[in-house]
């Protein structure tokens, strides 16, 4: 059956004047390694742009210094890593503080190993929250044998959100037995993604020009963007939104479909005010409030 498509993008919700940062969202971001300290970073801008109230990032301890000075506003905490400079903690998640996260992200940057798939998949298992998988995140899940029965299953109608970009999406695919489909065109993007977000019971974020997001019922197909997004981090700064925003209370689908979006529209404005090539992630992650304004059609500011 294919999923109903809907044009529509939720707008971000006013806040109270009396609103405080324990009230917005508790970010916890597992991202990074050895010569990949920026994509943890970018994550983080995503996030703190993006309107998240605290937003903590953890990373193997050799670039932990990197990732803290890199921006002030962020909280930083080490964790075991292995010979490679990779995160490397197990079941027990040594170091993660789950309990203190309304919403967590993993993925941007940690790499591949041979443990890494099983902190993945507990961070799915133990977490109660919403929970964003990009990138290396979504990688070492795809090595895993019997990835819906082992690891979706788990988070028993949690909202879980997958961000692959098509290369991603065709490994997620085939570990899960899923056939291949070819082409570019909306309609096998669509189905690319319903089929994996029937298959978890997730939402998915199927990223490129006109980046998709399905779920099991529904679909939407973004129109904002540019270009100029070909560059590396933008991944990054999206998984960060898209936290932030299921820290403050929407949906998967709706957290989702405001994202992708709202980056776009970031993305455009730098296009227009930078150059149509050459702006950088970081660019994108500055002009996000703006963009939130403007895809919220309404002046947020507070209610």
């Amino acid at each position: 059956m294919s999923p109903k498509l809907t044009t529509e993008v939720p707008p971000l919700p006013a806040r109270h004047p009396t609103t405080h940062k324990g009230q917005v969202g508790r970010v916890a971001i597992i991202a990074g390694s050895r010569g990949m300290s920026g994509a943890a970073v970018l994550c983080a801008e995503g996030a703190l742009r993006g309107g998240a109230g605290l937003v903590r990032v953890y990373c193997p301890a050799s670039i932990q210094p990197i990732v803290a000075i890199s921006e002030p506003c962020l909280m930083t905490m080490p964790l075991p890593e292995d010979a490679d400079g990779r995160v490397a903690c197990g079941e027990d998640l040594a170091g993660v503080d789950l309990a203190w996260a309304t919403v967590v992200a993993i993925g941007p940057g940690l790499g591949r190993s041979a443990s890494l798939p099983t902190c993945v998949a507990t961070v799915l298992r133990a977490f109660a929250g919403p929970v964003v998988v990009d990138a290396d995140g979504l990688n070492n899940l795809a090595t895993m044998a019997n990835l819906d029965a082992r690891v979706w299953q788990t988070r028993n109608g949690r909202q879980t959100v997958i961000t692959p970009h098509p290369g991603e999406m065709a490994r997620l695919r085939a570990a899960a037995g899923l056939p291949p489909l070819d082409g570019e065109d909306d309609e096998i993007r669509v189905r690319l993604a319903h089929e994996y977000a029937v298959y978890g019971g997730l939402t998915v974020v199927l990223k490129g020009h006109r980046t998709v997001v399905s779920t099991p019922a529904e679909a939407f197909i973004n129109t904002s963007g540019n270009a100029g997004m070909a560059t590396g981090g933008m991944g990054d700064v999206l998984t960060g939104l898209l936290a932030a925003l299921l820290g403050q209370g929407l949906s998967g689908f709706d957290a989702a479909r405001l994202a992708v979006h709202a980056h776009g529209l970031a993305a455009d404005r730098c296009s227009k005010h930078i150059g149509a090539v050459g702006y950088l992630a970081r660019d994108v992650a500055e002009n996000l409030p703006a963009a939130l304004q403007e895809a919220s059609r309404m002046p947020m500011g507070f209610r």
